[in-house]
């Protein structure tokens, strides 16, 4: 089974006051360096989703696939999984880039519970459809889901029956989207250093 990574960095970070999050410093490194980190070593082949100068990119030596159309995390999974497709992956793996406490087993669980087909994280009650494993025959239903109008995460997975792994930690999951996040992730670092 060939499984390659996306890294989604094309949010526009406006409860971070429009920041690019990827860059934003956790424990003295960008968000993007963490995703690397977690995602890298559990998949064959990684990519960063992203719009605008690729260039700024450039230091972590992975491709960088820009959404044809803009229309939120599932255009970047769809860019992901033509690049997979073209490449002879069976499937990606797609994460957010400001999730850095991603579980080390993403990967393997996901795959073991959709048996194949697609599959998305749980963890404390809640799911998280942008930690996702996503089969690359998915893609041209993704393009036509996305032509349509349609554009939420967790559409797309019902769509597709897609499963559900359960995680313990929930903190694994922990979004940075404001100021607060940034802050309580900071002091998780500190306290498991």
């Amino acid at each position: 089974m060939r499984i390659y990574g996306l890294i989604l960095a094309g949010g526009e970070g406006r409860r971070m006051g429009g920041v690019d999050k990827a860059f934003l410093p956790l424990a003295g490194r960008p968000l993007i360096a963490h995703a690397i980190d977690r995602l890298g070593p559990q998949v064959e082949e990684l990519a960063i989703s992203a719009n605008g100068d690729p260039a700024r990119f450039a230091g972590f030596g992975l491709p960088v696939l820009a959404d044809q159309a803009r229309q939120g995390p599932l255009s970047g999974v769809l860019a992901g999984l033509r690049w997979a497709r073209a490449a002879g992956a069976d499937a990606v793996v797609s994460v957010p880039v400001d999730t850095p406490f991603l579980p080390g087993d993403l990967v393997p669980r996901l795959w073991l519970a959709g048996d194949g087909g697609a599959a998305v994280a749980e963890a404390g009650g809640r799911t998280h459809p942008a930690c996702g494993l996503w089969p690359v025959a998915l893609a041209d239903d993704l393009a036509a889901w996305l032509a349509a109008g349609e554009a939420r995460v967790m559409g797309f997975a019902a769509r597709h029956g897609a499963a559900r792994a359960g995680f313990s930690d929930a903190n694994a999951f922990l979004n940075l989207n404001a100021p607060d996040d940034l802050a309580r992730a900071e002091t998780m670092v500190r306290m498991d250093g």
